[in-house]
């Protein structure tokens, strides 16, 4: 969990990024489609948009766009027909890359996916090549603000995490996928500030790099988080603090 916590710096320090461009809804407002589109626009009956809404909600994400992007993906109102997929590869130093892509065009992104890999010193690989280093988790992220570590660690124990790590002014929780809403609305009742939930790919084990891969994994990760059909990336990586 200890090497997590370095990429999870890095993400932290991403997210926050996105929400000051404006990115982080682009990214909500499609998963609210592709999630109303698969299983329908009442969340009571679709796990999937439940936790996108939950995921809205963190964002401040206003009421009016979460219901458009939901009626445009159930096909009341008329909109953008995104696939989902997922590209799986290697960086600098033997990193485990998976992303989950929503896109409108395949071919063009698959291919410009391939050339952002090849260019920052990564390629792309077969279905399957790097899935099997992760597995599914729920995570959500709250702000620490002064909060007592060990009482906070004693609280979400309590009520259904499996663990947690504290990074960056922000403590990360996981829990099972199932309970990732559930445990976020608890987490909210009980006054906590939660800024991001969501079912995530975890790596089973961490991967140290060093030296100039560091420099070369960090630009090919930063170069592929700005494309827009990459809803999520996640690795395996692990380096020491002074090289970040």
């Amino acid at each position: 969990m200890a090497g997590h916590s370095k990429w999870a710096n890095i993400k932290h320090k991403k997210a926050a990024q996105d929400a000051k461009r404006g990115k982080v809804f682009t990214k909500i407002i499609k998963e609210l489609m592709v999630s109303a589109k698969n299983g329908g626009s009442d969340p009571e009956a679709n796990p999937r948009l439940r936790q996108a809404i939950s995921t809205a909600k963190a964002a401040n994400m206003p009421n009016d766009t979460m219901a458009r992007a939901i009626q445009k993906g159930a096909g009341e109102l008329e909109g953008t027909n995104y696939e989902e997929m997922t590209y799986e590869g290697f960086g600098p130093g033997g990193a485990a890359i998976l992303m989950d892509i929503m896109t409108d065009n395949k071919n063009r992104t698959v291919a410009e996916i391939r050339h952002l890999m090849a260019k920052y010193g990564g390629n792309l690989g077969e279905n399957g090549s790097v899935s099997w280093m992760f597995e599914k988790l729920g995570q959500i992220s709250i702000v620490a603000n002064g909060h007592d570590e060990n009482k906070v660690f004693e609280e979400v124990l309590e009520i259904g995490a499996n663990d947690f790590i504290f990074s960056d002014n922000v403590f990360l929780i996981t829990t099972d996928p199932s309970n990732t809403v559930e445990l976020s609305d608890q987490l909210m009742d009980k006054g906590y500030t939660v800024t991001s939930t969501g079912i995530e790919m975890v790596p089973k084990n961490i991967l140290k790099v060093e030296g100039d891969d560091v420099k070369k994994l960090i630009n090919l990760i930063e170069h592929l988080q700005e494309h827009d059909d990459i809803q999520n990336i996640y690795s395996n990586f692990e380096v020491d603090d002074d090289q970040l």
